[in-house]
């Protein structure tokens, strides 16, 4: 494991600037308007983030991540780049797609809602252009929900950023893994190489 400088916490907000935040209804109104037809965009904390704009590398990174996870939990239990619940206090101006999430079972009732973090075992984030969302704002986001265990794949930095324990609005422990070594879920022996789950380092980010 190695040492990792996370992004400014302040890079996010431009002073003077007066942004827009938006809610799930201001979202669902937009959608049905057509807003958003032919698009993809994640609510996060009021902000409307852009996921179209997705590189190779970064697909690429999701393929691999789900394959290793559907040959550990099986394919129904692997949802890729679908909503999870929020918590309460969050529901409002969050709607989370991750990139890749593991389901603790597999269940008829997410025809009506979506899981909650408390119901997942693995959420995983890609990080490439949303690299300070994923290491700033969304451990914060998943930890509120329960998540038990929030894993980035770093492309940039050639890491996984392993955040385990959730407390309340943070993660209490925090490991990074470098692509010469292994990493495992908590609990469970299956190991695999952090370079297996990554696109190869010539890769354009």
């Amino acid at each position: 494991m190695s040492v990792l400088a996370l992004p400014n916490a302040g890079a996010r907000e431009v002073e003077g600037v007066r942004r827009k935040r938006f809610t799930r209804r201001d979202v669902s109104r937009m959608v049905d308007a057509g807003v958003f037809d032919d698009q993809r965009c994640e609510l996060i904390e009021g902000d409307l983030i852009d996921k179209m704009g997705q590189k190779p590398p970064h697909s690429f990174t999701i393929r691999l991540i789900s394959k290793w996870l559907a040959g550990l939990f099986g394919v129904g239990r692997v949802q890729i780049q679908l909503p999870i619940e929020a918590n309460s206090r969050d529901r409002e101006q969050s709607m989370p797609e991750p990139d890749v999430a593991v389901l603790r079972d597999e269940s008829a009732d997410y025809g009506r809602r979506d899981p909650r973090g408390d119901e997942l075992v693995l959420v995983v984030e890609v990080a490439s252009t949303s690299r300070y969302l994923d290491l700033t704002v969304k451990p914060g986001l998943y930890a509120r929900a329960g998540v038990p265990e929030y894993w980035v794949a770093d492309i940039e930095r050639r890491a996984i950023v392993v955040h385990l324990r959730p407390d309340g609005e943070q993660y209490r422990e925090i490991r990074i893994y470098g692509e010469s070594e292994s990493v495992a879920l908590a609990g469970r022996e299956e190991t695999v190489r952090v370079v297996d789950l990554l696109p190869p380092a010539e890769a354009a980010v």
